[in-house]
């Protein structure tokens, strides 16, 4: 007991730089050498915990930016972990803020069982203790889904045996059951313990359906690998309070300033554009024509349903699956799903609230006039980019991309609204969106659900409308069979497929000739072979891909791992890509595993510092410590 308070006595002290735990505990006429067993509580542990994962805008641009929303294709960065690259730099730091907010997790569990252990407790003190637990899981799951083998009794001063990540799992889920039937909802707090939980403020009731909720996400991410233990597990957890409204949703208040509660995405550098990968499924999904979306200012600007845009083929990059690979376009698209347009803002759309002018100590959000030049670095063409919408492919596109002065610039692109950017938004770590497409899900492979997976499919959708705004165009929306860029619809009776192709008109960009393209769209090989696009399974997670931006970059990725859905297009290959060996000029019309980021590699301060914990944890991995190795529950070609 000793050896836990003064560990916890120096943590918390220490964390006073960022988070104020306890009125009395540092009051100022109070020796500090003096805490005792009664005024180290549970609930600052907690505090300190769940407000450093929100991540002080350092640790976020590395993980929540450049790893998850890379990985997730939330936005379009090329290179670094998009390619099968990773930077040990960054590593070091999210592993070592990680393994932090661990050992808190872990300190407020240890010193709740001491004092109950002891007898020295409130009425809330085991309450305390299952949340303590149920955070803990949290954080685990974010280690594992990141890195893959990890410690279950580790992050306690002592170098950890690691376990395979089915281990971790199990772990997981059983303290998951454990520890929410365990809160009695009925206890009544003091009025001042709300303020050291910026979730729920110690709310039981959230705090056993955000416990159900996640053990329905970790259940399902079983799916693939051990279906029996995922069906098992996700039905208990289903047959509980669950989150289902967005009073129940986890998430925690940013605030301006630059400390762990400050956004998560406000780094000014990180443009943050629209991918390729979004822009596909936004196309034509729930035939909401973009007339009534936008101002009028921009009607004129809206191309024809059959209109492919301007062929640039020496610009850009097309040794891709990318089915829009090639082309500029020059206006709107007629049919786009109405959360693109809040989610992402129209190049020119400068009197948008949401219109982001990062990096503000710059004019480039406001210069949408860009050129592509010729061999010679002559200036070919002028393109203005103000009221249309493009996302390029990512890749190594050799000389192209040193000709193309327009597709990667900030003015030129959608840019991510300035609401989330901004510091004034909540950083959502659970919505009621994701229980619904988890039951949907369930509810496709034949699970016993609360509900039918119609029921669900819609209720996610229109939690994701409430969410983004748009609850407008619900209800055309779920009726419509208009298919997006990879052949997916909303309609959930809707499941014939898509022709093959489609012919399309388009204009040659060196030329100004008309002329018509051949539409394909893409075949992905890493969900029924490719024989479906418009299966409701493809149908659950395209809704739950796009409802999950931009908060849950990770749970997207765990997705894609996962299922290989939605559609992700692959980088292009005018060049070979080193660190992603397996993908060439021969087969970048097919979809593989090994084309896409699987994990991100243990820093080398680990091999350095555990080598015997690393070595048991690569032993694990079943594969090298690189990007490209898949997770026991991911997809395995």
């Amino acid at each position: 007991m000793k050896n836990i308070i003064k560990t916890a006595f120096i943590l918390i002290t220490g964390s006073l730089l960022f988070v104020s735990c306890g009125e009395d505990f540092f009051d100022v006429n109070t020796d500090p050498k003096a805490a005792n067993f009664e005024q180290v509580q549970v609930e600052y542990f907690l505090n300190n915990s769940i407000t450093g994962a929100q991540m002080n805008p350092h640790v976020a641009e590395r993980q929540f930016i450049l790893y998850w929303k890379t990985g997730a294709r939330q936005h379009r960065l090329n290179g670094v972990i998009a390619t099968g690259s990773y930077n040990d730099g960054w590593s070091i730091d999210n592993y070592s803020f990680l393994s932090g907010w661990l050992k808190t997790a872990n300190l407020a569990v240890s010193v709740a069982e001491e004092k109950i252990e002891a007898g020295v407790v409130f009425s809330y003190t085991n309450n305390l203790l299952q949340i303590a637990r149920i955070w803990r899981v949290y954080l685990m799951s974010e280690f594992t889904d990141n890195y893959g083998p990890m410690p279950i009794d580790g992050f306690q001063g002592i170098n950890p045996e690691f376990k395979d990540v089915q281990t971790v799992y199990y772990f997981m889920l059983a303290e998951l059951a454990d520890a929410v039937s365990k809160i009695d909802v009925n206890v009544q707090n003091p009025a001042d313990l709300a303020k050291f939980d910026k979730a729920y403020g110690f709310d039981y009731l959230k705090w056993v359906k955000y416990g159900n909720s996640m053990r329905m996400r970790l259940a399902m991410r079983l799916s693939e690998a051990d279906p029996a233990k995922a069906k098992t597990e996700f039905e208990a957890a289903a047959a509980g309070p669950i989150i289902t409204h967005a009073t129940d949703m986890f998430s925690v208040d940013e605030k301006p300033g630059w400390d762990d509660l400050t956004g998560v995405m406000t780094r000014e550098w990180n443009s943050q554009p629209l991918s390729a990968t979004l822009n596909n499924l936004y196309i034509g999904l729930g035939g909401i024509p973009t007339q009534e979306q936008v101002p009028e200012v921009f009607h004129e600007n809206i191309k024809p349903a059959d209109y492919m845009g301007l062929r640039f083929e020496q610009h850009m990059g097309t040794y891709t699956n990318d089915p829009t690979a090639g082309f500029i376009f020059d206006g709107l698209y007629p049919i786009m799903d109405p959360r693109a347009y809040k989610a992402f803002i129209i190049p020119g759309w400068f009197d948008n609230a949401d219109f982001n002018h990062y990096p503000s100590w710059t004019q480039d959000a406001f210069n949408t006039s860009r050129t592509l030049v010729d061999d010679d670095s002559n200036v070919l063409t002028t393109l203005n980019g103000a009221g249309t919408w493009n996302a390029a492919c990512l890749g190594a596109w050799g000389v192209k991309s040193a000709k193309n002065n327009f597709s990667f610039y900030v003015g030129t692109n959608p840019r991510l609204a300035h609401r989330y950017r901004n510091s004034t938004s909540s950083r959502v770590f659970f919505g009621p969106w994701e229980t619904y497409f988890l039951v949907a899900e369930a509810a496709v492979r034949g699970w016993t659900t609360p509900m039918d997976g119609k029921t669900a499919y819609e209720e996610g959708v229109a939690a994701s409308f409430a969410y983004f705004g748009v609850t407008e165009y619900l209800s055309d929306y779920l009726q419509s069979e208009s298919y997006n860029r990879a052949g997916t619809s909303v309609k959930w009776e809707h499941i014939a497929e898509p022709p093959a192709t489609v012919t399309m008109n388009y204009v040659d960009g060196y030329t100004g000739e008309s002329g018509t393209w051949t539409f394909t769209y893409p075949v992905n090989h890493l969900h029924n072979n490719g024989a479906t696009k418009n299966d409701l399974l493809t149908k659950i997670i395209t809704q739950k891909y796009l409802s999950q931006l931009p908060w849950l970059p990770l749970e997207a990725w765990s997705d894609h791992r996962r299922l290989g859905l939605p559609f992700f297009e692959n980088p292009s290959v005018e060049l070979p890509i080193s660190t992603m060996p397996a993908l060439t000029q021969s087969n970048y019309m097919e979809s593989r595993s090994a084309f896409f980021p699987q994990r991100v590699p243990y820093p080398s301060t680990l091999q350095n510092s555990n080598p015997a914990g690393y070595e048991q944890a690569v032993g694990f991995l079943g594969g090298p410590d690189a990007v490209l190795t898949p997770l026991w529950w991911a997809k395995q070609n």
